[in-house]
């Protein structure tokens, strides 16, 4: 038993020393390929094994022949873990380069497409985390592609919306101005209607870029429902009557709600006013 332990002392010894020098080699080629670091831990399990095994023999004073025989084994065995090693690293290092051709595909906008039949799990499950956060961004690249055609749209119908009133503003203003105008007071009665719903536009405008700007605070409070819609009803009255539009109110329940008045009219006076 004692001569088991010595034999285990002096392989544990020989492997020891082995397994320092490899750490400190990995330790200085960490930055380098992984084909390299693969047949340093090969090259150090040789190593190891062979260090141990001279160290015993060594110890139990074998003889020449003995020696030459074990070291020609453990050297046959190191020839085909570094074999080995190399090919594995070879092997996946290519799949790394793949996979890492196809990472820059994000950068061009383009869509991951993993490749097949990684070698390792951990390379797998990259692939799998990087097809979902493809997916994540093209599904932000279409929301913000939808938001900016939103934008446009936007600034299209603003457009749209404040030529009619200035072409109006204009027209009545040349009128006054060539005394043209038979009823001046009505002019300018239409002239300030027109300028306040511009203003509303202006208004509207400047709500919307506080909301994209995070900036919109909202004050709830507890307000009846029947009594929101009334004031949105009674605010946009006079534009239904010019229109020919008929708008009832009287069948809406008087349901509390928690809601910012002044932000919630402005809300239902735009879908009127849209609707009208």
């Amino acid at each position: 038993m004692k001569d088991v332990l010595l034999i285990a002392l002096f392989a544990f010894l020989g492997a020891a020393a082995a397994g320092l020098l490899g750490a400190g080699v990995l330790r200085l080629l960490r930055h380098r390929s992984l084909v390299v670091s693969l047949s340093v831990v090969a090259g150090v399990a040789v190593t190891a094994m062979l260090a141990g095994t001279l160290t015993v023999a060594w110890a139990m004073f074998l003889s020449s022949h003995d020696l030459y025989v074990v070291t020609t084994v453990v050297a046959m065995a190191a020839l085909v873990s570094l074999a080995t090693a190399v090919l594995l690293g070879r092997w996946v290092a290519a799949h790394s380069r793949e996979l890492t051709l196809a990472t820059r595909s994000f950068g061009d906008g383009g869509t991951f497409a993993a490749p097949t039949g990684q070698p390792t799990a951990e390379l797998a499950e990259l692939a799998r985390e990087l097809a979902a956060t493809s997916a994540k961004l093209d599904s932000s690249r279409e929301r913000e592609r939808a938001l900016e055609a939103s934008r446009r749209e936007l600034v299209a119908w603003i457009s749209h919306d404040l030529r009619t009133p200035l072409a109006g503003l204009r027209a009545m203003a040349e009128a006054l101005e060539d005394g043209m105008a038979a009823d001046s007071g009505r002019y300018l009665r239409q002239i300030r209607t027109e300028v306040e719903r511009m203003n509303g536009m202006v208004g509207d405008l400047f709500e919307l870029s506080r909301i994209q700007a995070g900036s919109l605070t909202l004050t709830p409070a507890r307000i009846s429902l029947y009594d929101l819609v009334g004031d949105a009803l009674a605010g946009v009255d006079p534009l239904a009557r010019e229109h020919g539009v008929r708008l009832i109110g009287d069948r809406i329940d008087e349901v509390p709600v928690e809601v910012d008045g002044k932000e919630m009219s402005r809300v239902l006076g735009n879908l009127l006013i849209n609707a009208i």
